[in-house]
């Protein structure tokens, strides 16, 4: 693919507009030395204002989703698209949010521009386990574990039992739960199945992927590795 065309998909603004970033001098090699549009270079080798040039198509982000932010491109408020370079709004293929994290709940989400990665990752073949940690407004009844990892709790509204769900005890008022599907609202229509309230919920992971020391509100770009451990188990804590 031309520079032009390659640097224009990744949203650094129109061809037109590209164009005249090369003959500014704008976009440049790893050493400084100014690029022209029908160079071959090494994707990791382009930079543009002495920035490494956005990653090519294939991209996973990992982001700490804060409180009070809408996973939707169009809802009036803030929303998680804003909390990224304005130019990963417009890059071609589009990057999406592989699954949905309530306003209310805080933590991991992911987003790529992959169709086949993200519905992998949402197909409830897959069995992608996701992880939560929950305060709750009262203490724990104690037979929550077993109800949860039953395989029998119906949910209101719902047709179907949920699948068995793993859960842990932290604290009178703080669990972690893992489960393997991702029902509306699912963690906390567990809980109130139970006659109790989820007051702070945060994903902390996604199968093996956790978030590590990414700060509340920061995203980064995931290696191969790290995309890979989505699809593996939990690490035990």
């Amino acid at each position: 693919m031309k520079l032009v065309k390659l640097i224009a998909n990744l949203g650094y603004g129109s061809r037109k507009d590209v164009t005249q970033m090369f003959r500014a001098g704008r976009i440049t090699d790893a050493e400084g030395q100014v690029l022209y549009a029908d160079d071959v270079v090494a994707h990791e080798n382009i930079r543009v204002d002495d920035e490494p040039l956005d990653p090519p198509p294939g991209l996973v982000l990992m982001l700490n989703k804060p409180l009070g932010v809408t996973c939707s491109r169009k809802d009036p408020g803030r929303v998680v698209y804003d909390l990224l370079p304005p130019r990963f709004n417009v890059r071609t293929p589009a990057l999406s949010s592989v699954g949905r994290l309530d306003r209310d709940t805080t933590g991991l989400l992911l987003f790529t521009d992959d169709g086949a990665l993200l519905h992998r990752i949402i197909s409830p073949r897959a069995h992608v386990a996701k992880v939560y940690e929950a305060t709750l407004a009262q203490d724990l009844r104690g037979d929550e574990g077993a109800l949860f990892g039953s395989g029998s709790l119906m949910l209101e509204s719902e047709k179907e039992p949920l699948a068995p769900a793993q859960l842990e005890v932290l604290g009178p008022r703080h669990a972690r739960l893992t489960v393997t599907e991702g029902r509306y609202h699912q963690v906390r229509r567990m809980f109130a199945a139970t006659g109790n309230h989820v007051e702070t919920l945060e994903r902390v992971a996604v199968g093996a992927l956790t978030l590590g020391e990414l700060p509340l509100g920061e995203w980064r770009a995931l290696e191969a590795d790290e995309v890979a451990a989505v699809f593996m188990p939990p690490t035990a804590g």
